[in-house]
C-alpha cells in the first residue's frame, strides 16, 4: 500500500513539475509553408502544357512563405514574416504571377480558451474573436527526428463541406474527409503550434494535410529579449460564425461575377489553390 502511495505521489509531482516548466518556457519558432496548386484549363483556351507548367511553377514559388510563431505556455501569436518583394521578370511566355503578402495574425490564449484572428477580406480588415476549441487529436505510435528534436506523430480527422458554382448556379454541398498529420516534441512542453493547430503535449514542429505543409526550420527558446505576445486590435469585430457568413456571401458574389464574365468572354483559366 505504501509503495502505491509513493508511486502516485511521484506521478503527481512529475505532472506538477511539467506544468510549471511549460509555463516558464517561451520562444520563437520559424516555419516554412508549401501549398499544392492544381490548375484546370478550359479545353478551348489554347493554353499549352508548357505555359501551364510555367504558371504552376510560379504559383508554387509564390506560396512558399515564412511564418513566425511567438509562444509561451499560455499564449501564442502566428503571423507571416513580411519582406520587401523583389520584382520578378516575366517568363519566356510573358507570364508573371505575384501573390501579395498577408497581414493576417492569429492570437491564441489557451488559459482563457479564446482566440483573436485579424484577417482581410476584399480590402476590409476583420477581427474575429471567439472561443478556442481544442482539436481532437489521435496520438499515434510513430516517432521521427526533426533537427535535434525527437517528435511523435498525431493525426486529426475533420469533415469539410464545400459549395461550388457551375454556370452561376450553386451546386449541392460536397463533403470531404481531411486527415492532417502533425509531429510534436515533448522536449518543448507547450501546447502551441503553427496556424490553427495546437493542443498536443508538446510544440508542433510539422503539419501536413496533403495540400498544405508547414515545417519548422528554427526554434529559439527563452530568448533574452522580452517577447510581446499580444492580440491584434485592428478590424471590425465579428464572431467566427458571422465571419463565415460574410466570407461565404462574398465568395458567391465573386463566383457569380466570374461566371458572367466567362459566358461573355468564352475561354477561361481556372486556378484552384488547395488547402
Amino acid at each position: 500500500m505504501k509503495s502505491i502511495t509513493k508511486t502516485l505521489l511521484a506521478l503527481v509531482m512529475v505532472c506538477a513539475f511539467a506544468k510549471a516548466y511549460s509555463q516558464q518556457v517561451s520562444g520563437v519558432a520559424t516555419y516554412q509553408t508549401q501549398r499544392h496548386i492544381e490548375m484546370k484549363m478550359d479545353s478551348t483556351s489554347g493554353i499549352t502544357s508548357d505555359i501551364q507548367k510555367t504558371l504552376q511553377e510560379q504559383l508554387r514559388k509564390q506560396f512558399q512563405k515564412e511564418y513566425t510563431l511567438t509562444f509561451n505556455g499560455k499564449k501564442s501569436l502566428w503571423k507571416e514574416n513580411t519582406t520587401l518583394d523583389k520584382p520578378q521578370a516575366p517568363s519566356s511566355n510573358g507570364i508573371q504571377i505575384q501573390v501579395s503578402t498577408s497581414n493576417d495574425e492569429l492570437f491564441n490564449n489557451i488559459e482563457e480558451q479564446s482566440f483573436t484572428n485579424k484577417t482581410n477580406l476584399m480590402g476590409k480588415d476583420f477581427l474575429i474573436e471567439d472561443s478556442l476549441k481544442k482539436p481532437e487529436w489521435k496520438l499515434e505510435k510513430e516517432i521521427k527526428n526533426i533537427g535535434q528534436y525527437t517528435c511523435f506523430k498525431a493525426t486529426l480527422t475533420e469533415e469539410k463541406e464545400t459549395i461550388n458554382m457551375v454556370n452561376g448556379e450553386e451546386t449541392a454541398p460536397t463533403k470531404e474527409t481531411k486527415v492532417t498529420t502533425a509531429w510534436y516534441t515533448l522536449d518543448i512542453p507547450v501546447q502551441q503550434g503553427p496556424d490553427r493547430f495546437w493542443g498536443l503535449p508538446g510544440l508542433i514542429l510539422e503539419v501536413n494535410d496533403g495540400k498544405m505543409a508547414m515545417m519548422c526550420t528554427k526554434v529559439v527558446l527563452n530568448p533574452s529579449e522580452k517577447l510581446n505576445i499580444i492580440p491584434p486590435t485592428k478590424g471590425k469585430k465579428v464572431s467566427a460564425d458571422e465571419y463565415e457568413e460574410i466570407s461565404t456571401a462574398k465568395a458567391k458574389e465573386m463566383m457569380e461575377r466570374y461566371q458572367t464574365k466567362g459566358k461573355k468572354g468564352g475561354n477561361h483559366i481556372s486556378i484552384e489553390i488547395q488547402g
